[in-house]
């Protein structure tokens, strides 16, 4: 049987390989796409997800959500992703987004599903931290929520935390904080999945479907960062969707995991305490390392399942 998810999502370039990954493997029963404000605005992020979905040609219902973070101010990440979130590549317009909000859909969702459903968060986590805070009951429903959030060394948005973590961190200590099991894709695996030039001539060359060219346009945008040697571009949300389909790609660890919410240099720093040096018990698990190879020939045979 296919695993329920919903998958929480700000497209933004990575997002679109995540989403077509996830609508192309048959592993997992994708029950909604619920869209925020992160790499860009909702006014853009929301169209992205609804053109992606549009051209897998799938039947999945997207629902807008929050376009700013529980407290403070919208701040997008244009310098990679463009200033239209898809790197200024222009896709057909997707099917209308749903009525509901998307914290109500995450509720209504969970609450009445058969089985215990999974949630993959792959932006900021205020559309999840909504749904839990409102209706605190429905962890009794959630399988498990993996989250491509954080790091345990340095941050990329600032020196100390991750995009999606200082977007919104009381969101995400509110998701740490839920008593479910927590899956976490930090920067440092995606940094072991660095799509390089040969990765995407390969994959553009490995067929003709509309998903595929669109991948493929879509990431050969992406700047590669100083950050990361110019050596290739993290696939960094793919990498969370991946941890779903093929796990024993990764190997993981333990850890207690906790958000800096002071108002300093440090805010949105996520604290993972890899090695038990507090009196914290776990509360997440850690992915530590990802088989690069089987990852790219993943995304690669997956994107070639969809149109």
């Amino acid at each position: 049987m296919s695993l329920p998810l919903v998958l929480d999502c700000d497209p933004g370039t990575d997002d679109a390989l995540a989403l077509f990954l996830a609508l192309g493997s048959p592993e997992l029963d994708v029950l909604a796409i619920t869209v925020a404000g992160g790499n860009v605005g909702l006014d853009r992020t929301l169209p992205n997800a609804r053109a992606l979905v549009g051209l897998t040609k799938r039947a999945v219902p997207v629902f807008g959500g929050a376009d700013r973070p529980l407290l403070g101010a919208f701040t997008s990440e244009t310098r990679v992703h463009g200033i239209d979130g898809l790197g200024g590549i222009a896709l057909p317009e997707g099917p209308a987004a749903e009525a509901d909000h998307a914290a109500d859909a995450i509720r209504r969702i969970v609450r009445s599903a058969r089985e215990p459903v999974t949630l993959v968060g792959i932006a900021p986590a205020t559309n999840l931290a909504l749904a839990l805070m409102t209706e605190p009951g429905i962890a009794g429903n959630i399988k498990q929520i993996v989250l491509m959030s954080g790091a345990w060394a340095e941050g990329n948005a600032t020196p100390a935390a991750e995009f999606n973590a200082v977007s919104d961190p009381e969101a995400l200590a509110v998701v740490l904080a839920c008593g479910r099991p927590i899956v976490l894709a930090t920067l440092e695996i995606a940094a072991q999945a660095l799509c390089t030039k040969a990765h995407l001539a390969a994959m553009a060359a490995s067929g003709t479907g509309a998903c595929l060219r669109a991948a493929c346009a879509i990431q050969g945008t992406v700047p590669f960062g100083r950050r990361l040697g110019g050596a290739g571009a993290a696939l960094y949300d793919p990498v969370a969707v991946a941890w779903l389909v093929r796990p024993d790609l990764f190997s993981t660890q333990e850890a207690y995991v906790t958000m800096d919410l002071g108002p300093g240099p440090c805010r949105g720093r996520t604290v993972i305490d890899r090695w038990g040096r507090t009196p914290h018990a776990p509360n997440a698990t850690v992915l530590t390392s990802i088989d690069a190879a089987g990852f790219f020939g993943l995304l690669t045979e997956r994107f070639n399942r969809l149109p």
